[in-house]
């Protein structure tokens, strides 16, 4: 059984965007990561809103989860409390409701890990205050 991967923001707009200066990684990572990639829908909001002026941007993020690429694995109303606690416990950071989301997914499934571009991944912490596990450039 091979772990679960979940799709941060960075990644999803640099394999879509050739002018992004992660895109050959990202790319790379499309090829050697088995679908599906699990995320959550603030990610998918978030690359929508990046990829608006890229022809085509958010109706290819939307066409990969069409053909099952990319799933929404996370249900936002039955995971709030715990999310609205650790956006309460990273203020200062400051973290936005995706990684928050994606944190929460590594506490449900640990082991799974984040494909992201983002460093504060290495600053957030599991329940019991355990790294989240990345798959970083």
């Amino acid at each position: 059984m091979t772990r679960p991967v979940f799709l941060d923001t960075g990644p999803l707009v640099a394999l879509l965007d050739r002018k992004d200066q992660h895109h050959a990684w990202a790319a790379t990572q499309a090829r050697i990561l088995r679908p599906p990639l699990l995320t959550c829908e603030p990610v998918i909001a978030e690359a929508c809103w990046l990829l608006r002026d890229l022809p085509r941007g958010p109706a290819t993020v939307m066409d990969l989860l069409s053909r099952g690429v990319v799933r929404i694995a996370f249900d936002l109303e039955s995971e709030a409390t715990p999310v609205a606690e650790m956006l309460a416990r990273y203020a200062s950071v400051p973290m936005d409701l995706a990684d928050a989301c994606l944190v929460r997914m590594t506490e449900i499934e640990p082991e799974g890990r984040v494909l992201t571009l983002d460093g504060d991944f290495r600053i957030y912490r599991r329940t019991g205050r355990r790294v989240v596990p990345t798959i970083m450039p």
